[in-house]
């Protein structure tokens, strides 16, 4: 897939979330899959660009191309200034958060909420694009603050005219959070209006609902956000089954049990030993929910404080289905935590 002037491998993307998509996971899901991945948002509070958390989200060493870099606010001069600040650091695509939900967002008019100011909309939109004019900006949003004020056809046509090459939409509104079903007819409606790529979002968990979303939305790609939290070799699945039809057989216990090991170890050094065993923590939750004695495990592997600790447990974890599996047993998963996913 040609996307804004880059070869993508193909057209699945991973969704933007807050304290989920760092650097290691967005590498992660491209190893197994995925076009493109869209970084967490970064402030465009320049008074935090001094904050370890900042440079972090900043850092791109070593990361496959093209670099997405989300950035989230509510004044144009600070986007403009967080634009052009990570375009200086590798970004090669900026992509606006106009679709997170969460409270702290939102209450400081950011994310979801700036879609009932489209004036201010317009203005924002306009400051980044003109600030990076060498730079593709993208916009994600939601289609609209709530079921009565659905708005998402407006305000594609004050992206396309602000110079925004593509948009990708959450199928619920603001109101909505994360409870009920994605709707997918507003999607469809803006990508027959549209004239630039348009990215569908919501609720994509599986094969089957990816190419349901892509041919009743017309979307030129899907976008997975909280279904490839601990299932990054979801993307892989998706592109077999869109190119060939049929289902990939289940990885093996050994694969995935690499494939932790290695996020593991490179979740540890870019946040250092420390951070590092706090934010693996979830990652291993994710991995493991679901699966046989996985309660008891995952209870356990939260109280141990180091590096070598969690190792072990993920080891012991994993060569014990490994003896009674060769393959990842089907897993009855809960409810998709929220997070503040946009």
């Amino acid at each position: 897939m040609q996307f804004l002037g880059f070869p993508l491998r193909n057209q699945l993307f991973v969704a933007p979330m807050a304290g989920v998509t760092d650097r290691p996971f967005r590498q992660l899901c491209k190893r197994l899959g995925a076009g493109l991945a869209v970084s967490e948002m970064v402030t465009s509070n320049s008074l935090l660009y001094g904050s370890a958390k900042t440079r972090r989200r900043a850092n791109h060493e070593g990361e496959v191309a093209p670099v997405s870099v989300q950035i989230a606010g509510a004044s144009p001069l600070m986007m403009a200034d967080a634009a052009r600040y990570n375009v200086d650091r590798g970004a090669q695509i900026i992509d606006i958060n106009m679709g997170c939900p969460a409270k702290k967002i939102c209450n400081v008019m950011a994310g979801s909420a700036l879609l009932r100011d489209e004036p201010l909309v317009s203005r924002i939109l306009e400051a980044v694009v003109n600030a990076v004019p060498a730079t593709p900006v993208t916009l994600k949003i939601r289609t609209g603050w709530d079921r009565e004020n659905r708005n998402a056809l407006r305000i594609l046509k004050i992206a396309e005219e602000s110079g925004v090459r593509a948009l990708a939409m959450h199928g619920r509104t603001r109101a909505c959070g994360y409870s009920g079903e994605a709707e997918y007819e507003t999607i469809r409606q803006v990508k027959e209006a549209a004239h630039i790529p348009v990215i569908a979002n919501g609720d994509i968990d599986s094969p089957e609902k990816a190419r349901w979303v892509l041919a009743n939305t017309g979307a030129d790609a899907v976008m997975i956000g909280r279904a490839a939290q601990g299932r990054p070799w979801l993307f892989r699945e998706v592109e077999h089954f869109l190119s060939t039809g049929s289902h990939m057989l289940p990885p093996r216990v050994s694969e995935i049990h690499e494939v932790l090991l290695r996020h593991l170890d490179d979740v540890h050094l870019f946040y250092g030993r420390q951070t590092g065993v706090g934010i693996a923590r979830k990652h291993i939750s994710w991995y493991t929910r679901g699966l046989p004695g996985s309660a008891l495990f995952r209870h356990q592997m939260n109280q141990l404080p180091t590096v070598e600790q969690q190792r072990q447990a993920v080891d012991e974890f994993f060569l014990a289905l490994a003896d009674a599996n060769e393959r990842l047993p089907a897993t009855s998963q809960p409810e998709l935590a929220t997070g503040d996913t946009p």
